[in-house]
């Protein structure tokens, strides 16, 4: 009798998408099929254009659940839309009413913000143990509202608010109030008011990324500030960051918050750990590259 032969196994099947709008050029399917590579999985990785897919944003929520996703990434502009749809578990991500990633389990979806844990993430690598001190941010919408909440945890003493649409910032102040009874927050109605004095700069705003040049921070005196943050990453170096590091800023890019909330949502979809080191090498590559968008929502 002749020994059977096994069929030979090939990497686990993981399958992920991500949902939003202006999502075509996008850098994550790339990170997540690099990093399923790295981890021996077989990964898919769908862009989800409800328009394009003649959809609304609950149809297709509803066919990725059930049909047979891992979980997806949500981004601009449903990541407040998802909340309805989702368990969460972590009381901050419930208090800061944003959700990015998305784990289809058997007992229902679970909801994370990885923009919230990536920015920390982030922002330890670039600045080690250092505290953000007095901190001020253009923008109050969805990745902004994820920074404000690490910024919280990371120990910010004054974080100033400015938003052209107050009941956005209003909204904002009040869930950070809640959270962070320690954390002082004001709200002033222009960026110039708030500029002095502000150890970190952020801007939370699509100013800056290709086809919306610009500078949210133009014509303002940046030399007092040791840090900078500017949540767009194409381009990587914006005309706020340029400024910055001229005025003698530190600089924290978008893509790394692009690159970190990834990564962190890599290990939530798989439990898999990516070294991150040759990811980061892998996504630079010339034959790997193409443009990316602003990390924004």
């Amino acid at each position: 009798m002749h020994a059977s032969k096994s069929t030979p196994v090939g990497p686990s099947r993981v399958k992920l998408g991500l949902i939003g709008d202006n999502i075509a050029r996008s850098q994550s399917p790339r990170l997540h099929r690099l990093a399923g590579r790295m981890c021996g999985l077989d990964v898919s990785y769908a862009s989800l254009i409800p328009a394009d897919l003649g959809m609304n944003f609950d149809q297709v929520f509803e066919r990725c659940r059930t049909d047979g996703f891992r979980g997806v990434n949500i981004t601009y502009p449903y990541k407040e839309t998802v909340i309805d749809k989702v368990r969460i578990d972590d009381p901050t991500v419930r208090a800061l009413g944003a959700c990015n990633t998305i784990l289809f389990e058997q007992d229902g979806p679970r909801g994370f913000n990885t923009d919230s844990s990536g920015f920390a993430s982030a922002f330890v690598s670039a600045f080690g143990s250092v505290a953000p001190g007095r901190v001020t941010m253009a923008g109050a919408g969805g990745v902004g509202k994820a920074i404000a909440f690490a910024l919280g945890k990371l120990g910010a003493t004054h974080l100033a608010l400015v938003d052209p649409d107050q009941s956005k910032s209003a909204a904002l102040a009040a869930s950070l109030a809640a959270y962070f009874p320690n954390l002082d927050i004001s709200r002033p109605e222009t960026l110039a008011e708030a500029v002095d004095g502000a150890d970190g700069l952020i801007n939370s705003t699509p100013i800056g990324m290709v086809g919306h040049d610009g500078n949210v921070f133009d014509g303002l005196d940046l030399k007092h500030s040791r840090w900078a943050f500017d949540a767009v990453y194409t381009p990587v170096e914006t005309q706020f960051l340029a400024a910055a590091r001229t005025a003698g800023a530190e600089i924290l890019s978008g893509y790394e918050l692009f690159f970190h909330q990834g990564a962190h949502a890599f290990r939530l979809f798989t439990g898999q750990e990516p070294d991150e080191g040759a990811l980061r090498t892998a996504m630079l590559a010339p034959e790997q590259c193409d443009a990316g968008r602003a990390y924004v929502a």
